[in-house]
């Protein structure tokens, strides 16, 4: 085609990759061409800013624009209304690159991984029909609640970056099959996720994590769990500490548990406020409540019949037995222990 020799195209397809093309470049391409084109490739130049001359191709479905120095991307691209891929791999972009309108684009796939992005820009939470967002290797700190707005969301890859947690709010994205936190700093895993019931995948390798909620045995479809890296079953048992409850603790717990009638009448407001804050002991066994004084209790559950995870919860005391075990007749750490069926997690990886 003119002025690109050795440019590979076809009727739709447009590969302009690998031609040392500046910010200027597209402007040679025939109008006919531009029409044609709903696939355009834009890899491996030299182009620091997204041209305007993008919105010339008016039947643009899918961008890639990778491994290019770009550092912004032009306002006219909310233009490209038939828009549904954009490919940003390996660029210099952060949240300051965007339009302000990027989010009015009807974007279901956006690749915004190798770029320097430390905040999820806002623009990106505004794409409602997002099916896939991908920002890995950024710089990235946190994920903001309103993640929860991209219902439609089915793979979240934000591997690479420094979060270090996971806002319960990810729980709310209904459509989640696939979801990618490797290589961060998270330490603990929200018991809300339990609620991602199209879940399939969960990469969660090389982070902090020391233990697991026990609600991640009720993910009912997912397929793989991704857990190396992690210090998980490092001496849990050995540095579990337990602190003695304070005297204020032992009276309200006698209070609570001997269902003591008590009011602003016959106690100063900051302790009826205490014991309010009661948490019941969750040993179905035990009547128990506690306040600040509790255990962390880890159990190992028999995944796939062959590794021991520990998952995490709260009792009241040392003495209290683990409610966790789907069989009642199991102990703890029973090697008998089966709470996940082996057909249904196919793939758990440690080492």
């Amino acid at each position: 085609m003119e002025g690109f020799e050795g440019a590979s195209s076809s009727e739709s397809v447009l590969d302009l990759s690998r031609l040392n093309l500046n910010n200027n470049s597209l402007d040679t391409v025939s109008e006919k061409r531009r029409k044609d084109t709903k696939q355009l490739y834009l890899c491996y130049n030299r182009m620091t800013v997204l041209p305007e001359s993008i919105t010339l191709f008016s039947n643009l479905e899918f961008l890639d624009i990778s491994n290019n120095t770009l550092s912004v991307i032009c306002e006219d691209i909310i233009r490209l209304t038939k828009l549904k891929a954009l490919i940003a791999k390996n660029n210099r972009l952060n949240e300051f690159s965007l339009p302000k309108h990027f989010g009015s684009l009807q974007l279901e796939v956006l690749n915004f991984s190798g770029n320097r992005f430390e905040e999820m820009p806002s623009q990106c939470l505004q794409l409602l029909r997002l099916q896939s967002l991908s920002l890995g290797g950024n710089r990235l700190k946190s994920i903001p609640a309103e993640i929860e707005s991209l219902t439609s969301l089915e793979l979240l890859y934000l591997g690479g970056n420094q979060i270090s947690s996971i806002p319960a709010e990810l729980a709310n994205l209904p459509c989640l099959s696939y979801l990618v936190l490797c290589d961060n700093r998270i330490q603990s895993v929200p018991p809300q996720l339990y609620r991602l019931h199209s879940l399939r995948s969960l990469s969660l390798h090389n982070n902090l994590l020391t233990y697991l909620p026990r609600e991640i045995l009720s993910l009912v479809h997912l397929q793989e769990l991704s857990l190396r890296g992690n210090p998980l079953v490092v001496r849990f048992v050995k540095d579990m500490t337990y602190d003695p409850p304070s005297l204020l603790e032992l009276a309200g717990r006698t209070v609570k548990s001997k269902n003591l009638p008590y009011s602003h009448k016959d106690l100063p407001s900051h302790l009826v406020n205490y014991l309010d804050m009661a948490s019941k002991c969750p040993n179905p066994k035990c009547a128990g409540v506690y306040f600040d004084s509790c255990v962390r209790h880890i159990k190992f559950v028999d995944f796939c019949g062959k590794y021991r995870l520990p998952l995490m919860h709260y009792l009241c005391s040392p003495e209290c037995t683990s409610p966790c075990s789907s069989n009642p007749q199991s102990d703890a750490d029973s090697d008998d222990d089966n709470s996940v069926p082996a057909d249904r997690l196919q793939r758990v990886l440690l080492g």
